[in-house]
């Protein structure tokens, strides 16, 4: 059966910052090094619309388990059809096939709200996430090294990129 992947609502967003707030510790998926609150993702939460830069969660047993969302790249118009993606998903939950279900869905999305380009940004040393994206065609096309200091130690980070189906009809044109 696959999950529920649906529209974040407000009401998502304390199960949201919990399960990101939960990948801290672990230093491989964040460079935010102390948790974060509700409070100071509002803002973000509600810089993503449906129709431009969705935000959706997975629900499982009528609990939130995942989540992704599509970000502006750079901030600047020329950018409007690049967007970011990140995904996060709840410790248990890891493993089951979400963050496949995600960013399939993602990819598949995308020509509908404009974007041809998509990318994640995804510490060097984070193997997981970055065998899901090359596993759906995301190449690498950047390394940063050592731009973070983690707990003392410089971590790379690398830069995977994809272009949509609508981006890869418009370059053969």
């Amino acid at each position: 059966m696959s999950p529920t992947i649906r529209t974040a609502s407000e009401n998502d967003l304390p199960a949201i910052v919990s399960i990101y707030n939960s990948t801290i510790p672990g230093r491989m998926v964040t460079a935010d090094t102390t948790p974060v609150s509700v409070e100071s993702r509002l803002a973000w939460f509600q810089e993503h619309t449906p129709r431009v830069r969705p935000l959706w969660v997975v629900e499982e047993v009528h609990t939130v388990v995942a989540w992704l969302s599509f970000s502006s790249f750079y901030g600047r118009p020329a950018y409007d059809k690049t967007a970011e993606i990140s995904i996060y998903v709840h410790e248990v939950w890891r493993g089951k096939g979400l963050g496949s279900a995600l960013l399939q869905a993602a990819i598949a999305h995308s020509p509908e709200i404009g974007v041809d380009t998509l990318l994640g940004f995804i510490f060097g040393h984070n193997t997981p996430s970055l065998n899901l994206f090359k596993k759906f065609g995301f190449e690498q096309w950047g390394w940063l090294p050592q731009v973070a200091l983690l707990d003392e130690v410089e971590r790379d980070v690398a830069i995977l990129g994809k272009k949509t189906a609508a981006g890869n009809r418009k370059n053969r044109s």
